[in-house]
Formats: C-alpha cells, structure tokens, sequence
C-alpha cells in the first residue's frame, strides 16, 4: 500500500512536463548484481518511503533481471511513482537483439512492459545512440508508443550534444512530439555536459537526470593519495583503464578529488555530501540519479538530498576542477563514434 506519510523530498518538474518529481532519482542498476533480490526490494521501499519519486533502470541491466526486481518492488505501489527504463543495449546473443530501431523498439517495450509487471512506463530512454539507424527512426517509434499509450514520455541517454539539439529539430519538423529528457554523467569531477549539454537542455526545455554524483567512486572516499589501488570489478570488466590510478590524468583526477575532500572537510560536510550537493546546484539539473548497492548508501544520499553549497564553496570547486573540464574521455559515458577508429576522423589517403 502508497505511504502517504512519506516525508517530501526536494522537487523539480520534468521539463515541459510540468510532472513533480523528486530531486534524487533511484538508479536500479545495481540490482541483482552486487545486490541482491532481497536487499534490492528492501532499497526501493525505503526510497520511496523517503520521498524518492523516481526509479531508473534498464533492460540491459543483469539482462532483465534488473527490471523483474523493480516490478517486484513497487507491487502495490506503481502509481506513487515516475518509471523510467531504458532500450538499445543487447539482450542475449542475437544482435538483432538490440539498438534503436523501430522493430527493436517495439519488440524492447513489450518485454520491459512484461518484467516490469506494468501496462505503461512513465519515462522511455534511449540508452544510447545507434550510429546505425535515423533519428526519425527512432523518434517515429517512440511516438507511436505515446500514442498506444505504452509510454508517457520518452528522452535519450549520453547523446551527443549534436543529436539532442537534431532531435528536437526533427520531431518538430515531422510534427512529432520530441524528446523530454536527456541523462548525462555529471560530476565535480566530470564537467564537459556544462558547456555542451546544459545549455542545451535550458534552451529546449529539457529535464536533465544526471548520473555518478560520486564521479564512479572517485569522490567517495575510497580513492585516496598514496593510498592501494581500490577493487573494481565492475570497472574491470566495463571500463578498462578507467580506474587505473597510476594513469597521468587519473592522477590528476585523484589530486583533484583530494582536495575536494578537504574542501568537504572544512565545510563542515562529507565528501559524498559536498559530491551530490554540488550535482544538485546546477539550474539545468531536474535530478540526480543515486545508484546504491546497500541501504546505508541509501541513507548516506538521502542524507545529502537537503545539501545546498554556498558561493564560497561552489567558486572553491570551480577553482579545483574549472568548469567543463573532464579529465578521462571515457568519463563522459562514451567515446563518441566520430573520434574512433582514427580513419573516421582522418582524409583519406589519396592514390
């Protein structure tokens, strides 16, 4: 049963959508991974009855697994909520299986629909964009499933700032409905989306859902000058090199992060704390997605949702890390298409 008791948590509206929600959204992600089933379960009901309005997941996630066990979670209290998933990663080992196509869309909804154990998902993303297939594509399909009433709204995730603005143009011009919402990673110490997404969103009036508040663990704590090189196993097997701390500009990343966690120190605060607050700080932000693997990180962000950092504090940051700065490509969610393999980015030789 709903908890109407539940404390109010910060709120913004989404976009143009006018639709509350809360200022942390609950990234699933961890679910049925590091986490198990039950202590997911166990997360998701204390979000929510904390104020969380927001809970985001994906297909791609444990390869569905994720989804059955948010399903499982808001049993009984489905409509308390904003459900946000996300399609184009590969399920299984057809290929066929994947991307932004209209056939793959059609086909990703009715399973997330069905793992979800829901008639409708509020918030329809795509997880990434697809070289491969036409905006108008995708911007077509994702229409007819508003229409069919199998989604609310839909938005994109670590889209190139190119292809926000061209999707927009897009569904204007083909008399569609364009996208709501774009999610980006943004951290004190991953700053690029401030001068390319940001403004854009502003512009159009998008909902911006941000991602790794804790910069992938490198402002939690756990990453420390001189200190051992710290477990990753996921980073391992995702993001090779990304956590390496003897890397030269993970170096000054970590130099970065450790004077931030002094200036968290002197501000009487966590590092986590000055982490998620400084996230939340930027006029372009609707909400700051929080992925916990335990009900005390729960607790711990929740306990950072009411941070709010003063001038001196936010004009210290900028000080450390300047605005827009990014220290490891790979930081930004993705190595863009067009930066790679080198000849796409090179003329061709001439014979």
């Amino acid at each position: 049963m709903s908890d109407t008791t539940a404390p109010a948590l910060p709120s913004e509206r989404l976009g143009r959508s006018g639709v509350p929600v809360s200022r942390l959204t609950l990234g699933a992600m961890n679910f049925g991974g590091p986490t198990s089933r039950e202590d997911s379960i166990g997360i998701v009901h204390a979000a929510l009855d904390a104020g969380i309005t927001v809970i985001d997941t994906a297909d791609v996630y444990e390869q569905g697994l994720n989804e059955e066990i948010v399903g499982e979670a808001i049993r009984g209290r489905r409509d308390d909520l904003i459900l946000a998933t996300k399609f184009h990663g590969q399920i299984g080992d057809n290929p066929l299986h994947a991307g932004n196509s209209r056939r793959w869309i059609h086909r990703a909804v009715e399973d997330s629909l069905r793992r979800l154990g829901t008639d409708h998902i509020d918030l329809y993303q795509a997880h990434r964009p697809d070289p491969h297939v036409p905006l108008l594509e995708t911007i077509g399909a994702l229409n007819d499933l508003i229409h069919q009433g199998k989604i609310r709204y839909y938005g994109t995730s670590v889209f190139g700032a190119d292809d926000v603005v061209s999707a927009q143009h897009i569904a204007r011009e083909n008399g569609l409905i364009p996208p709501l919402t774009e999610q980006v990673p943004y951290s004190a110490l991953i700053r690029l989306v401030e001068r390319t997404t940001l403004p854009i969103a502003r512009a159009h009036g998008l909902g911006v859902l941000t991602f790794g508040p804790l910069a992938a663990g490198w402002l939690s704590g756990a990453y420390r000058a001189g200190g051992a090189q710290p477990e990753t196993s996921r980073g391992a097997r995702v993001w090779a090199g990304r956590f390496d701390v003897a890397d030269p500009k993970n170096e000054a990343k970590l130099a970065a992060a450790e004077r931030l966690a002094v200036l968290a120190e002197q501000a009487g605060l966590t590092l986590p704390e000055l982490a998620v607050g400084f996230a939340l700080s930027h006029p372009a932000v609707t909400s700051v997605i929080v992925g916990p693997r335990t009900r005390a990180h729960l607790d711990s962000y929740l306990a950072s949702a009411s941070v709010v950092l003063d001038d001196d504090v936010l004009d210290e940051i900028d000080r450390i890390v300047p605005p827009g700065t990014t220290f490891l490509e790979r930081d930004n969610g993705r190595i863009p298409t067009e930066l790679t393999p080198a000849g796409l980015r090179r003329p061709r030789a001439t014979r």
